[in-house]
């Protein structure tokens, strides 16, 4: 056991000395704080070139926020939709039923057990297409 000890430390040492994995992201400085609004939108924006960058945050606000009580699609089936009631969003009757402002409204004031969500605009308006392009799916 003794003999494996400076073994073990020599592996532990040497790991300590590698480069980190080059994942593309660089290093945070002070700089990145305090940004004005110009600074924020692009950051919300993603990345130059990343086109998927406030769909990133509109899918993972879904999963985070809405699934759970809607389900992956929207179908009121996530594992506590039941206990809710959580209506279907993908049925042509409430599809067509509620107007795009009053979907909006919900996901900001709540109704019935459902919360009020604090989001920003974009995210909700990202909320309600998503919603919509669930129709009979």
């Amino acid at each position: 056991m003794r003999a494996l000890a400076p073994i073990v430390v020599a592996l532990l040492a040497a790991a300590c000395h590698r480069a980190p994995p080059s994942d593309g992201l660089r290093e945070w400085s002070a700089d990145d704080h305090d940004r004005g609004p110009d600074d924020q939108r692009a950051a919300q924006q993603g990345p130059k070139g990343d086109a998927g960058g406030p769909a990133v945050i509109i899918e993972a606000t879904w999963r985070t926020q809405c699934a759970a009580c809607h389900g992956a699609i929207g179908k009121g089936d996530g594992p506590q939709g039941p206990m809710f009631k959580a209506p279907d969003l993908t049925r042509e009757e409430f599809q067509s039923s509620v107007k795009d402002a009053e979907i909006a409204a919900v996901i900001t004031n709540g109704k019935g057990r459902m919360p009020k969500f604090d989001l920003p605009e974009p995210v909700v308006a990202g909320l309600v297409a998503r919603i919509r392009a669930s129709r009979g799916r």
